[in-house]
């Protein structure tokens, strides 16, 4: 396993070298290490050295350092649109390069920061404190030389996530690694080693005393990874889920109707697991994960339908998303989404429910911009209940019918002319300003360079200068041929989801 220097951005290589070049040693370290080895992108890079913040900052032109613990962020000029085509994510990762001081650590009294910092001239000293054997790899780009103390790219090897030294030190000294090790689980589908998961389970209490912050942004990162299921299902065996949002674990057991194979806990993390299949947006993934959250607490036998009940669980499911994710200190805008998308989640599941007019209720009620968030929703959801088929004929048919309903109509609204200016050119009140109308409608669905207000207004006045007859007899005419136009825009939205 070894580390190609192409792979290392320029940006990264002018601070190590840097720093070298003024008498310092300079190793990149940590999870972009990791990643490289990997054949992974790293999302961040960073740098560790002897020099003390202030040689750091001594050394580079465009610094700042705002913390206690003695990370320095070096900032690269950005990247020339000429020389990258446009700033990609490539770009934003080498924005900041974080240099930090090797640093031995004190005690954790509160499992989430040392209470003293010491700086120190070791590597060695650096290496030892970080969490995890896969993270605690150092690499030279001058020298291309790889310092692994504790058989990190072995682990890397074996896909295996051990604790350096002893486990529950390191979990009691910052309780977040806790769901550190779940996260990188997630991310690189790797398994925690035996004696770190146990440790994790003795510690997992210890996530009381960490912000909710940066629990959230944890959980944000497991939902976002490849495999959040196997993340959420290793927290729960562990007990840190409960931690995070305890309203999934009441689904656990809990059976549903004959239409489902699986309990409610089962089926939301299976639903979240197919929206991160396909790579959809975070809310989609978050909504799948929470839609059905309500369903225990709705969960009623029916002695008629000789099965069980969950009317009204989006409602409750939505009052509960929209508690835990306040707790977690989500956004407002995430928090009003992710509500909203739970909430009207059900309403593609009802074929009676689904005209024309009720989708546009739907399109007003999660706005335009979610609409199809929705939609994919829904298919999580039905994918979530062991479903194989992902978009049967009647998914395909409200996929059509939201088209429909947003698309723009074909109307004398789209005109850049309208009745009151037509009142303006000499006309009075009356039918022959609908005709007009529409005769100017009839020429723009023909040649849409002709909607500019000026020709339309010379193309009035023409149109005006017409006895009734004529111009009404050119109105509707103009009027079915809009009509006809329509049917065919309508036809081509139901041949594209194949519901024609």
């Amino acid at each position: 396993m070894q580390i190609s220097p192409s792979k290392i951005p320029p940006e990264v290589v002018r601070v190590t070298e840097g720093l070298e070049k003024a008498g310092f040693e300079a190793w990149i370290v940590g999870g972009c290490v990791r990643d490289l080895l990997l054949g992974r992108m790293p999302k961040d890079w960073d740098v560790t050295t002897n020099a003390t913040p202030e040689q750091i900052q001594a050394t580079f032109e465009h610094t700042y350092y705002t913390n206690e613990f003695g990370t320095v962020g070096v900032v690269n000029d950005p990247p020339s649109h000429e020389a990258t085509g446009g700033h990609s994510d490539a770009d934003k990762s080498v924005r900041v390069i974080e240099v930090t001081p090797y640093r031995l650590e004190g005690k954790y009294s509160d499992t989430r920061r040392p209470d003293s910092v010491e700086f120190s001239q070791n590597i060695e000293d650096d290496l030892k404190r970080r969490d995890f054997t896969i993270n605690a790899l150092a690499y030279s780009a001058s020298k291309g030389q790889m310092l692994d103390l504790y058989d990190g790219i072995k682990d890397i090897g074996t896909r295996w996530i051990r604790a350096v030294g002893e486990p529950k030190e390191r979990f009691d000294e910052d309780a977040l690694r806790i769901m550190r090790a779940v996260r990188i689980a997630a991310e690189l589908d790797f398994t925690i080693e035996p004696k770190t998961e146990a440790a994790i389970g003795e510690s997992a209490a210890q996530l009381e005393k960490i912000s909710k912050e940066r629990v959230r942004d944890e959980f944000v990162r497991i939902l976002n990874s490849s495999q959040p299921m196997k993340a959420l299902i290793l927290s729960h065996k562990l007990g840190i889920l409960k931690y995070i949002a305890p309203e999934l674990e009441a689904g656990i057991g809990v059976a549903q109707n004959q239409a489902h194979s699986f309990d409610v806990f089962e089926h939301n993390i299976r639903s979240a697991q197919h929206a991160a299949d396909k790579d959809w947006s975070f809310i989609v993934r978050l909504s799948a994960l929470f839609h059905d959250v309500g369903k225990p607490k709705s969960r009623r036998w029916s002695d008629e339908k000789k099965d069980w009940t969950f009317h009204g669980h989006e409602v409750v499911g939505a009052r509960m998303t929209k508690k835990i994710l306040e707790n977690l200190k989500f956004s407002r805008e995430t928090i009003d989404k992710a509500t909203s998308l739970v909430r009207w989640h059900m309403f593609f599941s009802d074929p009676a429910k689904v005209t024309l007019s009720a989708v546009r209720r739907i399109v007003a009620n999660v706005g335009k911009e979610h609409i199809w968030d929705l939609i994919n929703l829904r298919i999580c959801d039905r994918i979530g209940t062991g479903r194989p088929k992902e978009q049967p004929f009647r998914l395909r048919k409200y996929q059509a019918m939201i088209e429909q309903a947003m698309r723009d109509p074909i109307s004398v609204g789209m005109l850049q002319i309208d009745g009151r200016k037509i009142m303006e050119l000499g006309e009075k009140p009356g039918p022959r300003i609908g005709w007009t109308l529409h005769a100017l409608l009839e020429e723009v669905l023909e040649d849409s360079a002709r909607n500019t207000a000026e020709y339309l207004e010379n193309r009035a006045g023409e149109l005006l200068q017409m006895p009734d007859k004529e111009l009404r007899t050119i109105g509707e005419e103009a009027k079915e041929a809009k009509d006809v136009a329509e049917e065919a825009e309508i036809k081509d939205i139901q041949k594209k989801y194949f519901v024609d």
